[in-house]
């Protein structure tokens, strides 16, 4: 039995299938617009340029995700502290969007506010913990942050949650740092974190990384890591620039198609102008302050 057509039917499942098509076009258009907005706080937000260091070099790289909407969280810095030493931190915000973008703003803000003040990374771990939680968001963070004295090569680090850094030395070994870290920032009032000490050798790397360079649907965070050493390890022997060790990490996560937004920071001691530093040294025989906190381990 056949089904009749009323008049006029046909022009209303047009009707339907136009507005439903128009619906999905803005749909789309929004999804690029927030897309477009959070990259460019993300990019905004971010150091305009490296602080130069005797004796180290500094490089960065970042990649917005190879997919959908998981841009805006991520972010490095590197910037000077009081006694000429160094700070270092990168991290994640939970979360892709806008908010995220905007919150991690604002913890990279607060983590230089509060390094002048804080007597080492895990008291500064802990004081941008509390503030975090102040705020009120449902957002948390992770993230590592490192204190570099220059005149000694010495690394004070503390880790929030966040992956472990990688390691190389100029005689040929490397691997993954061994603190053992504390709670991410925002999610437990009167959290701790341990700090770790290291020194960075001359020729040796360390690189700070997030976890869409080191995880994605193709490669298990454990292996992506080993990756990572890896080729720490052959850059640190053969001498590379720390800009080119950053951009082969980088490019590495974009191989794996990476679902999250990806940052790398690579610090390598190079002697060269060191002697500018130990000159300064000599003539300030008390130094710049002494770390404070828990010892550590590790030595690459």
């Amino acid at each position: 039995m056949s089904r009749k057509h009323h008049p006029g039917e046909g022009d209303e499942l047009l009707a339907r299938l136009g507005s439903l098509t128009a619906q999905a076009r803005r749909h789309a258009e929004l999804q690029r617009s927030q897309v477009e907005l959070a990259l460019a706080l993300q990019r905004d937000m971010l150091p305009a340029e490296l602080p130069a260091i005797p004796g180290f070099r500094l490089a960065v790289a970042y990649a917005p995700a190879c997919t959908g909407l998981n841009v805006g969280g991520d972010w490095y810095d590197a910037f000077a502290m009081p006694g000429g030493r160094l700070g270092l931190s990168i991290g994640d915000v939970q979360g892709h969007n806008t908010e995220a973008a905007a919150l991690m703003g604002q913890v990279r803000v607060a983590l230089r506010a509060l390094a002048s003040v804080a007597a080492d990374p895990g008291e500064l771990l802990a004081r941008t913990n509390d503030l975090l939680l102040s705020l009120g968001t449902d957002l948390f963070a992770t993230c590592t942050f490192m204190q570099l004295d220059p005149s000694t090569g010495l690394l004070e680090s503390a880790r929030a949650g966040h992956l472990p850094c990688v390691w190389a030395t100029a005689d040929g070994r490397s691997g993954t740092s061994e603190d053992d870290g504390g709670p991410p920032l925002g999610v437990a009032a009167g959290a701790e974190y341990p700090v770790t000490r290291y020194h960075l050798t001359q020729g040796g790397v360390f690189v700070l990384l997030t976890d869409g360079v080191v995880e994605g649907p193709s490669l298990p965070v454990e292996e992506g890591l080993d990756q990572i050493v890896r080729l720490a390890g052959i850059a640190a022997v053969a001498g590379l620039s720390p800009d080119s060790l950053a951009a082969a990490v980088i490019k590495g996560a974009e191989r794996v198609g990476h679902d999250d937004d990806a940052a790398v920071l690579v610090v390598r001691h190079d002697d060269r102008g060191m002697d500018a530093v130990r000159a300064r040294a000599a003539r300030d025989p008390a130094g710049p302050p002494g770390p404070a906190g828990p010892g550590g381990r590790g030595h690459p």
